[in-house]
This record gives C-alpha cells, structure tokens and sequence, in this order.
C-alpha cells in the first residue's frame, strides 16, 4: 500500500506529535469506503491520524489518542484535534469539547466530535459542520468539497528519530573558526594550482547558485547574493561562471574556486547540454561562456580555450540535490545525472553530493539544524541519493543554504564549511591520483 500523503506532510504532522512516525492502516480505495471496513483494519489501533481527500485538492483530517470500536459512544480525548494543510502548512483546529472529541459509530469512518466525518454513512462522502465541538471554517478546511477521492488511517508509532547522531560533527563556535581557517590556509598540493576548482551540478532550482551565496556569506561575515538565485521554472544561470572566493570584503582569494552552470531540465535541448560538461571538465570554457541549450560548444569558438592546463581543469564535481525532490525525480533527468556521472568516472574525478533544503525537507531540522544527523528521514533521503548517484553515503553532505536570512547562524556556517572542508579533501585525492605526466604540465 502506497501512501497518499507525502513524507514532507507525514513529518509535518509527526512534529506535532513528538517523536513519531506513520503507519498506513485503511486505505478505502483498497478496502472499501465503507464503515465496516475501516473498523476491521482500525479498531483497537492507538493513537491515528486519519486524512480526507477531494478532487479541489485538499488534504484533511484529525487525530485522535483512543483507539477505535463501534459502541456509538462518545469518547473523551483532551488531545484531539482536525487539521488541513495549506500548501506545505499545517493549520491545527483543537477540540473546543473534549467529552465529545470521538464518536465510535459503526457505518461511518473517523468520526470526530459532529464536526468531521470521514466516509459518512458507507459513502465516500464527507459530513461537516463546524462548531460542534471543533471550530474551523469550512471553506479553509475542505473547499466545501464533500466527496472523498480517499480516505487513509494511519497509526502513530514511536520515531525512527536517532537520538544519537549517526555522524560527528561538533557544533561550537570555535569549530566554525577552525573550519574557516583550514579553508583558508589551505594549499593544493600541486604548485601550479592555487584554487581547486568545484563544479556544481544539478536541476534547475537545486541551490547551486544558493550555495555559493551561502559560502560568500559565511566569509563576507553578512549574508549576500552575488550569484542569481530564486525560484524559477528554468534555469537562472545562463552562463558558465567561475566564482571566487574571498576571505572578507578586501581579504585574499580562498583557495577554492566554485564552476556554476546552467541547471538540468528533463527535455532535450533544454538546461546544460552534457557534451559542454566535457569541455568544462578538460578546462576548455572561460568564465561567462553563454550556454547554448540546443547547441553544445565547438572547438572553433572563440571562447574555446585549446590547451587548458592543469589549473584550468575542473579538480571535484559536487551534484547539488534538492533532498525534498529526490524521491520524485523524474526519470528524463535521472537518466541525464547517470550519462554524465559516467563520463565523469571515466575522467576519474571524484564526486560528492550536497543535499540542500534539508530545513524543508523535515520539520525537526526546521526547529534546529543540528538536528540534521539525528533526523532518520534525512537519513533515508541521503541512502536514496546515494542509490540514485551510485555514490557512497560517506561521500553525501547535507547543507542549508541562505534564502530568506537576513543574519547568519553558526550552525548553519558550520554545515556549510564542513562541505567546503570535503570539497578539499576530494581535490587532493584529485591530485593523487592524476598520472605524473599531467603533473608536469
């Protein structure tokens, strides 16, 4: 059985509920829209979130910590509430009544209070009327639109949450000044390269524009936005663009150099085109080469660079994935992501992934984001990236980027400056590996 609800609309909903997770138990367009059997799947069964859909759209329901029967009883439930969801939003409605929070009535399904009725009368119908023992409106909650498309039952079980984090990381002002330094007395360990150059990959909307913002922010001491980010359709970078890093306003350039390029798009002849992702990696494209979706670069150009040199090439690729969308990629990109991580592992480039949008993706990190390493669902989307990408787990890194901030937050410069420190690390397995011809060079 397949959940109607997405995992970001389950954590939403676990995070009112403390640590906890959903378990699908009726689902009535497999069972039946009917009283009888919602009762033989969730009867018993303590504490349930039950959830409403119709055809406008709207995602509704309630929870209740009793379990269910067919006493035609009402049941006290301090606890109680409705809710539906606005976008991504959760709107919580708590029952005004708690005596009369439950109704076990055996023709219907979840039945709170006279207020919400879901699968009334055996009919994949909704019963509504506000102000019985729950106030809401009921245009906010269901769009007046009383027939169900479905009707899911879940059971609220303890959390996968790990209360011990599954991966170190010391969250103290102090290592964010460490982080900082390494940064910037790093050296490669080549002489005729003195910034390691990052390309960032990824769909349109990832973050890859963010993440630069970000690390420019973190070291600028204020949050900025040299690189066009935002939210758009297609992709806002046209350009191959080579940011360089700064320690400070008038500091020295950082020794790492992030490549942005233009976001991948499912359709052919639309986003980065993967034979420039050849040119860019031997080094053949300068900074603010234009892309051109339908057409990729000839060596002819004038903005074709024939012999680039070590310090030209690109040293680490970072895929940047958006961990909201990675469990609904779309097959057209998954496939591009794969030809070209092919070409990337023939050239013998190490990879990394940064999981962005990790706060969006679950609720706990939204609280705090130290909760990052503690959250099982990041944990799941890390393991479903690194299936996607065919790369280890250990070489997978979760970072928020700045969006909305007006202010920095340490934790977050920590997270940030902990994928730079990888971003090193790989650029010098990078210069291990290169045969001592290229050495030469």
């Amino acid at each position: 059985m397949n959940s109607k609800l997405t995992r970001y609309q389950q954590r939403t909903i676990c995070s009112q509920l403390g640590n906890s997770k959903l378990k699908l138990l009726y689902k009535a367009s497999i069972h039946g829209f009917t009283g009888a059997a919602f009762h033989q799947r969730c009867d018993t069964r303590c504490p349930t979130v039950s959830v409403g859909y119709n055809a406008s759209g709207y995602v509704f329901g309630g929870y209740t910590k009793q379990p269910f029967c067919q006493s035609g009883q009402y049941v006290n439930d301090d606890q109680a509430f409705l809710f539906t969801f606005s976008g991504e939003k959760l709107n919580k409605y708590p029952v005004t009544t708690p005596v009369y929070a439950v109704k076990m009535i055996a023709n219907s399904g979840p039945y709170f209070g006279e207020a919400l009725v879901l699968v009334n009368g055996n009919q994949a119908v909704v019963h509504s009327n506000p102000g019985n023992y729950y106030t809401f409106n009921a245009a906010d909650v269901h769009g007046n639109d009383l027939k169900l498309t479905e009707c899911e039952v879940y059971e609220v079980e303890e959390s996968t949450e790990i209360e011990k984090p599954w991966r170190t990381i010391v969250w103290e002002s102090e290592k964010r000044k460490e982080l900082m330094e390494s940064i910037r007395l790093y050296k490669p360990m080549v002489s005729s390269v003195s910034q390691i150059r990052v390309l960032l990959i990824g769909a349109v909307g990832a973050g890859k524009s963010s993440f630069f913002n970000s690390i420019n922010s973190v070291f600028r001491g204020h949050v900025t936005s040299q690189a066009i980010a935002g939210s758009s359709s297609t992709s806002l970078t046209t350009q191959f663009r080579t940011y360089s890093l700064k320690a400070g306003r008038e500091g020295k350039p950082l020794p790492v150099m992030l490549c942005d390029t233009m976001g991948l798009e499912e359709s052919t002849g639309a986003g980065l085109d993967i034979d420039d992702i050849s040119s860019i990696l031997k080094g053949h494209l300068s900074d603010r080469y234009q892309f051109n979706p339908s057409a990729p670069l000839q060596s002819e150009a004038s903005s074709f660079r024939k012999s680039p040199v070590l310090k030209d090439k690109i040293h680490c690729v970072a895929y940047v994935m958006d961990a909201c969308k990675i469990s609904i990629m779309p097959t057209k990109l998954q496939e591009k992501l794969d030809a070209i991580r092919r070409k990337i592992n023939l050239m013998g480039i190490p990879q990394l992934v940064l999981l962005t949008k990790v706060d969006e993706a679950c609720p706990l990190v939204m609280e705090d984001v130290r909760n990052v390493y503690k959250s099982g669902y990041i944990k799941e989307m890390m393991q479903e990236a690194s299936a996607q990408l065919g790369v280890p787990l250990s070489c997978i890194v979760p970072v928020k980027n700045y969006c909305e901030e007006l202010e920095l937050d340490p934790n977050t410069d920590i997270l940030l400056l902990s994928a730079i420190i990888q971003m090193l690390r790989f650029a010098d397995n990078y210069f291990d590996e290169i045969s001592d011809f290229e050495v030469k060079e």
